[in-house]
C-alpha cells in the first residue's frame, strides 16, 4: 500500500457526534453495529439509498487492521518535516516541493481565483493537494461506506466519527457518491480527502456546474480553503508556527506533524 495513505487515520476532521451506536471490538459484531446505527441514521434524515447503502455495507478489513494497530500509521514517530514528507510521498522532501511548484504553475487561474475568494494562499493548498491525494494521483481504494462505517465502529474511534459514517450515508441519498465509490480507508472523498461530515458542511462548487463534486479538483480545492476560512483562517497574514493560522490548520488536519510539514513544504515552494 502507498505511504501516503498510512496517516490518513489522524486526519480528525469531524464535528461533534450525534447520539451514538454501541461500539464493537470484533469483526463478528459489525452487523449488530450496522443494524444501530441504521436507526440512528434514519432519525437523522437518510433516506431509503443511504439506509440501502448501509445494509449492504462490508466491515472494511484494512481499516480495522490499521485501528488495530496505530503504531503502524506514519506520521506518529515522524517529528521531522522533511522525514514526514518524504515518508507520505515516497521520495524526498525536496522532490515532493519541486512537484508540488510545477502543479501550481500549470493550474495559475484555479488557484488565484480561491485565493482572492477566500483568501488561502496556492502554495499551502497546493501542499495539502500533494499530501493527501499526490494531486489526484491516488484518491483510494476502499468503498467510502464501508470505510466510514467501519472507522465509526470501532471503539478507539467511536462515536467521534459516527458523524461522518452517517453524513457519507447522506451522500450516496444525494447522488454524490455511491456505495461503490472508492476513497480512502477512513471513508475520505477524492482530491483534498474530505471525510463526508466535512464535505457536506464546507463542500462548494467552484467550478460552475452545479453541484459541490470532492472528485473535482477544482471544487476540491476551493472546499478546502473554505474550511480554513470558517476555522480562523486570516487572509494576508503569516502561517507559520505559533500563529493564528498555523492554529487554523488543526481544523484539517489536528497532527502537529503534518501541520509542520505543510508549512515547511508551503514555505519552500514559493520561496
Amino acid at each position: 500500500m502507498r505511504p501516503i495513505f498510512t496517516a490518513l487515520f489522524l486526519s480528525l476532521l469531524t464535528a461533534s457526534p450525534a447520539l451514538a451506536a454501541n461500539c464493537i471490538t470484533n469483526k463478528g459484531s459489525f452487523g449488530a453495529y450496522k443494524q444501530g446505527l441504521s436507526q440512528q441514521a434514519a432519525s437523522n434524515g437518510v433516506g431509503q439509498s443511504g439506509l440501502q447503502a448501509l445494509g449492504s455495507a462490508s466491515l472494511s478489513s484494512l481499516t480495522w487492521r490499521f485501528e488495530s494497530n496505530p503504531s503502524s500509521q506514519s506520521g506518529v514517530s515522524y517529528g521531522d518535516p522533511a522525514a514526514f514528507l518524504a515518508k507520505r510521498s515516497g521520495s524526498s522532501a525536496q522532490s515532493f516541493i519541486n512537484m508540488a511548484r510545477s502543479k501550481k504553475s500549470k493550474n495559475p487561474n484555479t488557484f488565484s481565483s480561491i485565493e482572492r475568494t477566500y483568501g488561502v494562499p496556492a502554495d499551502l493548498l497546493v501542499t495539502i493537494w500533494g499530501l493527501e491525494t499526490s494531486w489526484g494521483g491516488y484518491l483510494g481504494k476502499t468503498p467510502i461506506v464501508d470505510g466510514a462505517v467501519t472507522l465509526a465502529s470501532y471503539c478507539r474511534r467511536h462515536p467521534r466519527f459516527e458523524g461522518s459514517a452517517i453524513a457519507a450515508l447522506k451522500l450516496v441519498d444525494r447522488g454524490v457518491i455511491s456505495t461503490s465509490t472508492q476513497g480512502g480507508p477512513s471513508g475520505e472523498l477524492g482530491h483534498m480527502q474530505f471525510l463526508a461530515e466535512n464535505w457536506l458542511r464546507y463542500g462548494v462548487d467552484a467550478n460552475g456546474d452545479g453541484k459541490a463534486d470532492p472528485y473535482s479538483a477544482v471544487d476540491a480545492l476551493a472546499s478546502a480553503a473554505n474550511m480554513l476560512r470558517q476555522n480562523g483562517w486570516q487572509p494576508g497574514q503569516p502561517y507559520g508556527e505559533g500563529t493564528r493560522n498555523f492554529q487554523a490548520l488543526s481544523a484539517w488536519n489536528d497532527s502537529g506533524n503534518y501541520q509542520r510539514a505543510i508549512v515547511y513544504a508551503a514555505q519552500r515552494i514559493g520561496g
